[in-house]
């Protein structure tokens, strides 16, 4: 039986009432090479290693594993950071979540942040999510609450559907994936020219591509640590090595949508889905007549919320593509409520 359970949840005046100062772009934070797998960058919480073998060649994934801080529920969240974000993004939530009692596992995907980046490595959403059920299996976690953002929302629906037996619940925060851009209009763009896209990619065009796509025009210094993240990756001398990665991860995210396969999800769905989001991905690459008929996030889980077999969709109207970033206590808030629906 198909279960649809849209409901709006209106989000607090921490979003909409940003002061004049936060509206006022900064410049973009001076970049320090860290490394290509963030070896300079420090993260909140200690990291474990997932080390393993993979199309041949050694990989290892970093993960933080946090145990409760308040009354331990014995419930494992696991969250899936998105293409520009780390595990280190997720933050605000980790902390929420250890002192509701969760145990929280939040990995780095292979080709990301502090993990590997191995030359030539044909990423998919099927190789990310077997290496995850790995490194969860070493972790010692069963069945798990598994949430995705962004470019994790695909990888979480992919687990989802190769390992329905370890979910317990799937919660997409602004997920790609659940529409075709390609269907949609958009050029399907190969490999060399992702690459010479890459090599643009700096602190300035990070913070330009957020300011307008996640954070609808408002900035926020507090923002400004995950660009420096992000764009100390590219700045030293092994900075070709991500740009390759982060071209062929693009290649990875436009041809491999779910968009076809919601309807065999079967754990229950959570949509968490900030309403201000533009993110429609490399809509801006498709023909101008045909732009518009490219859905953004919000537009996708809108069509999306019906085809999962049971689905609900929580709206925060004044938050972006990142609300666990851009308001972290309303979305720590409405997080903590799906994870405790049965």
């Amino acid at each position: 039986m198909r279960h649809i359970l849209p409901v709006l949840l209106v989000a607090t005046a921490t979003v909409s009432s940003a002061s004049a100062q936060d509206r006022t772009p900064s410049p973009a934070p001076t970049t320090k090479p860290l490394g290509a797998n963030l070896e300079s960058f420090t993260y909140p919480f200690p990291v474990h290693w997932y080390e393993t073998m993979s199309q041949g060649a050694p990989v290892r994934m970093a993960y933080l594993d946090v145990a409760p801080t308040g009354v331990a529920n014995g419930r494992t969240v696991v969250l899936l950071h998105g293409k520009n974000f780390c595990s280190a993004t997720w933050q605000d939530t980790i902390i929420n979540l250890a002192a509701n009692g969760y145990r929280v596992i939040a990995p780095d995907q292979i080709g990301f942040c502090k993990s590997s980046k191995p030359t030539g490595y044909q990423y998919s959403f099927a190789a990310l999510a077997t290496l995850t059920r790995g490194l969860l299996d070493q972790a010692g976690a069963g069945k798990v609450l598994l949430v995705g953002h962004s470019t994790g929302g695909i990888l979480a629906t992919r687990f989802a559907l190769l390992y329905p037996q370890r979910i317990e619940r799937l919660v997409l925060v602004n997920p790609l994936g659940l529409n075709d851009t390609l269907a949609h209009g958009v050029p399907y763009t190969e490999l060399g020219a992702l690459r010479q896209e890459e090599a643009k990619t700096d602190a300035a065009s990070i913070k330009a591509y957020q300011l307008r796509n996640y954070y609808h025009g408002e900035w926020r210094p507090a923002y400004d640590r995950w660009v420096a993240m992000l764009a100390g990756q590219y700045a030293g001398p092994d900075g070709d090595r991500v740009r390759d990665a982060q071209a062929r991860l693009s290649d990875m995210i436009e041809t491999q949508p779910v968009a076809a396969e919601l309807d065999r999800v079967r754990a229950p769905v959570s949509l968490i889905i900030g309403q201000r989001d533009l993110t429609a991905f490399r809509a801006n690459t498709a023909p101008a007549p045909l732009r518009a008929q490219v859905q953004t996030v919000p537009q996708a889980a809108e069509s999306a919320v019906r085809r999962f077999p049971d689905a609900r969709i929580v709206r925060i109207p004044g938050a972006g593509h990142a609300p666990q970033v851009e308001d972290p206590a309303t979305f720590g808030r409405l997080l903590l409520a799906e994870l405790d629906r049965r």
